[in-house]
Parts: structure tokens; sequence; C-alpha cells
């Protein structure tokens, strides 16, 4: 065989390897809807409003960067991140912006896989990694509540991303990595509010999204959760939620209790910086079991 014609063999190996690896990318990262059926569950809009408050909803999908947690959520107010600026969605039930299009499937799919409903990967500024944990009933009773809001039609905006559609198959191989297929496990061996706490700070509440350092890849260090990291707007760090007590910050569960109830209004510090002036406004709007449920699971961590 000559020179040239092995030289031509090997370009063309190759080109046919290079072919089926792209072939193979595309296949992998498409978002394709799961196709499952949803559980029979009869709806409870009013627990879905529990949990629409503790996922801080209106925090990320309001319509302005005006604190505070009134309005309806129906999107457009900036998040910058380091890696570009995301204007999250609308979530009322209009049928032209916003969720009134959507199934109930549709629903389910985006908040634990990360899919829309016409095939695009979601970023994981929008934080279904922590949803997943949620039970199918807990996401219907979501779903349930939305459906109640008023419609409000609002603009859409795609994220300020470069490149952003190479970015986004980015996304598909960042979830084989990232995502995991277990949801929330109560432990058998701490009591009722425990566990609810740690389900909501886990679950709805996302809390690790923030106070949980990641890897190179971007991935949450789960040897590490809640022990702080890069905010996620670039502004400095995230504090560590870890041995709070221990640190002086509070001094036992009532006294958590209360600044996660009332925070700066009762005089408890940095409870309205970084973003936490809504967080804890949202949390003021939760059960007083809920809250203090969430306090009791903080203030376990070490």
């Amino acid at each position: 065989m000559t020179r040239a014609k092995r030289a031509w063999r090997i370009a063309a190996v190759l080109s046919g390897a290079a072919a089926a690896a792209v072939v193979g990318l595309l296949v992998l990262t498409t978002a394709r809807p799961s196709g499952r059926a949803l559980p029979e569950h009869l709806a409870d809009p009013v627990r879905g409003e529990v949990l629409y408050h503790a996922g801080g909803c209106i925090s990320c999908h309001k319509a302005s960067t005006t604190a505070g947690v009134a309005g309806p959520p129906s999107g457009g107010a900036p998040f910058a991140t380091p890696v570009g600026t995301f204007w999250p969605g609308n979530l009322t039930p209009d049928p032209g912006t916003g969720l009134g299009g959507w199934t109930a499937e549709q629903f389910v799919d985006a908040m634990t896989r990360g899919v829309s409903p016409d095939g695009r990967h979601y970023f994981p500024a929008f934080p279904y990694p922590s949803y997943r944990a949620m039970p199918v009933e807990d996401l219907l009773d979501l779903w349930a509540y939305l459906g109640t809001l008023d419609p409000v039609s609002s603009s859409v905006r795609a994220p300020d991303i470069p490149m952003l559609g190479l970015a986004r198959r980015g996304v598909g191989l960042w979830k084989m990595a990232a995502l995991d297929g277990s949801g929330f496990r109560t432990d058998p061996n701490r009591g009722a509010s425990w566990n609810r706490g740690a389900y909501l700070a886990n679950g709805p509440g996302h809390c690790g999204e923030c106070h949980t350092p990641r890897n190179a890849l971007m991935i949450p260090d789960r040897e590490r959760s809640f022990a702080g990291g890069p905010h996620p707007r670039g502004e400095g760090e995230v504090p560590s939620l870890l041995a709070l007590a221990a640190r002086g910050r509070y001094s036992d569960l009532g006294d958590l209790t209360l600044a996660l109830q009332f925070g700066e209004t009762l005089g408890y510090d940095k409870l309205s910086s970084g973003g936490m002036a809504d967080v804890q406004q949202n949390l003021a709007m939760l059960p007083e079991d809920d809250v203090r449920a969430i306090a009791e699971y903080l203030l376990s961590l070490e």
C-alpha cells in the first residue's frame, strides 16, 4: 500500500470516528420527554402553595428586580451569573407566555429533568437538580396551585449565553454526570419534624444550590454539603450553614426559628444580604411548624 493510500485510509477512519462522535453527542444530549405516566393523585393547591413559598418561586420569577415576595410570578427580572444572564420564565397560567399551554406531564419533566416542552435543556440556574427530590405528588400539588393564579402576559427572552445552542448540548452532557436517580429519603433514626425540615431544605427549598460548593464541572460537592461557596451571581461568598449553634450564630431552635420567620425585623443580622432577604420573606409565609422543622434540620448540620 502506497503512503498516499495509507494516509487516505487513516483520514477516512478519523473522519468516520469524528462523524460517529458527533452523532453520538447529538443523540446523548437530545432533550426528550420522559413519556412516563403520572400517578393517580387528587392534587391539593393548598399544599402546593406551601411548596411554592418553600421554593421561593417568586424570588426568581418576579417581574422586576425589586426585593420582596409580592406580585405574580410572571418572570422578566434578570438573573445574572458568571456564565451569562437568565430571564426566568412566566409561571402564571397565561397560554401565550406562561404555563397555560403546558400539561402536568411537561411540568413534571421540567421540574425533575430540566427538559422544556419544546425539547430544550434548561440550564441548571433553574434548580431542577434539587426539585428531583420532590415526590411527583408534591409536584402535582404545586402545579395545581400555579393553575389558580391569575394569568399574566409577559415577554419571553432567551438566556444571554455565548453559543447558546452548543451550550444547551453541553447541559445535556452535564446532566449525565450531575443528575442521579435518587429522591429524598427519610432518616428512620430522626423524628418527623427533622425529616420534614430536611425535605424542605433539600427539595423545594433547594438551599444547597447556593450553600454547597461545586467542583470544576459545577456539580455540587455532596461531601461538603452546606459548607458554603461562591455566590451564584458572582457576588462574593455564600456562608456555611454548618455548626450554626456552635459558631454562635443562633442559640437554639427557638432562636433560629424566629430568625427565619422575622429576619432583620427582629434584629437578626446577615439575613438581608446576597438574596437572603427574599428567602427569609418566603420562609415567613410557611406554617410555623414547617419553619421550625427547617430550623431543626439546619441546627443538626455539623
